[in-house]
Order: structure tokens, then sequence, then C-alpha cells
């Protein structure tokens, strides 16, 4: 691995520990997920914009496959890297280890580190960084919300639909496609195998995000026929 990405992912991680102490320090009486999901926010933005800006062809954006990284792309996921590093130790300070939660992290920073090492497969795992974080800003506001005193709220079940929808179409879609082009491209067996776990990681939240759909319209409809005059 290159000294400068090395440089930039400890370089990060101290950035986004920073950007968490200052956030805990604005919104002193608020939670500490509540701070750590503003941090994570702020890394979805940016993880989307750096992503889309490292794309070589838009007319195929997961072009050239199994090619050398550029120095973009490196710089691209050498960011989302440290960010992962800090949320995993953020987690573990907050004591809310969870089992999905931490796999999903391992995936992703192995099969980061794994990208930056072989420095290839630049191009699909910029896209598989587009696809995972393009949802995760709504994912975050539904939590901010519920704090801030609008769980339950038709704006809460607005943002609810929305990361449900932009989920499927990112993961359920997008992300099948991406998975079959890694694994039949000439990439490392561990890219493979990082871009199949990745894969399965998604399928499983998109049956926990639709039975959490599901709930949340039962619980409208039940609500709707409760207060509905007779």
């Amino acid at each position: 691995m290159e000294d400068y990405v090395i440089n930039l992912i400890l370089f990060g991680v101290i950035l986004w520990t920073t950007l968490f102490l200052v956030t805990r320090k604005v919104f002193s009486n608020r939670s500490f997920d509540f701070c750590n999901r503003i941090v994570s926010t702020a890394h979805a933005f940016s993880a989307v914009i750096l992503a889309s800006l490292s794309v070589q062809d838009w007319s195929c954006p997961v072009c050239p496959l199994a090619s050398q990284s550029s120095p973009k792309q490196m710089q691209t996921l050498a960011v989302s890297v440290a960010y992962l590093l800090y949320d995993l130790v953020c987690c573990l300070f907050d004591k809310q280890v969870k089992l999905d939660n931490t796999i999903h992290h391992l995936v992703s920073i192995v099969g980061l580190v794994a990208g930056l090492a072989y420095q290839r497969c630049g191009s699909e795992m910029v896209a598989a960084l587009w696809i995972t974080e393009m949802s995760s800003p709504l994912l975050h506001l539904r939590e901010l919300l519920k704090e801030l005193g609008y769980r339950d709220t038709d704006l809460n079940l607005a943002a609810d639909m929305a990361f449900a929808i932009i989920f499927t179409f990112a993961r359920m879609i997008g992300g099948p496609y991406l998975c079959y082009v890694t694994l039949s491209a000439h990439n490392p067996l561990l890219i493979k195998a990082m871009a199949l776990g990745l894969m399965l990681v998604s399928a499983f939240w998109f049956y926990k995000i639709a039975r959490m759909v599901m709930y949340k319209l039962d619980k409208r409809s039940s609500s709707i026929k409760i207060t509905k005059p007779h």
C-alpha cells in the first residue's frame, strides 16, 4: 500500500474523530448516537461526492473493470476506510455493538483495504461505495428525527419510505449488477469474496427494511382507522 494512502487513512481517522468531538461540544444536550450520526451523514455526502468525481467514464461508471486504480479512486477509498475505522471504535465506546453492523464494518474495511493494497478494482470499489452510501443520509435522518421528537409523525414516515426506496434501488438493483461484473472480471479472489459478502449483507438488510416498512404502514393504517370518525 502506498505511503500517501496510509497517511491519508491516519489523517482521516483523526479528522473524523475531531469532527465528532466538535459535534459533541455543539450538541452537548444530545445523545452520543445523535452526534455520531451527524458525522456519519457528513461522511455519506462526502463519499458520494468523491466517488462521483473519481468515475473515469460516466457512460460506463464501473469501467474499466479489474484495472489499475486511479489516484482519485485511491484517495476516495482511503477517506472511507478512515471513517469506517473511526465508526467501528465509536460504536464500541457507545456500548451499542450489534452483530450485523459489526460484520458490515469488517466486510467493508477488509474489502476496501484489499483494493488499496492491490491498487486494483478502483472502478468497482468506488461504484460499491457510491451504491452503499447513497441511502445513508436518509438512514441517519430517520433516527435524528426520532430524537428531535418527530417519532411516529408523517415526516418520520416520509423519511422511512424515502430511505427504503433509495436503498432498494441502489442495493437490490445496482448491487447485484455490480456484484456480477466484479465476480465475472479478472479480480483477485479476496475482492470477489468481499463483493459477494457485501451483497449478502445488503440482502439481509433489505429483508429487515421490508419488515420495517410493512410494520410502519400497518401501524399507520391502524391509527387512521382508530381516529376515523364514526
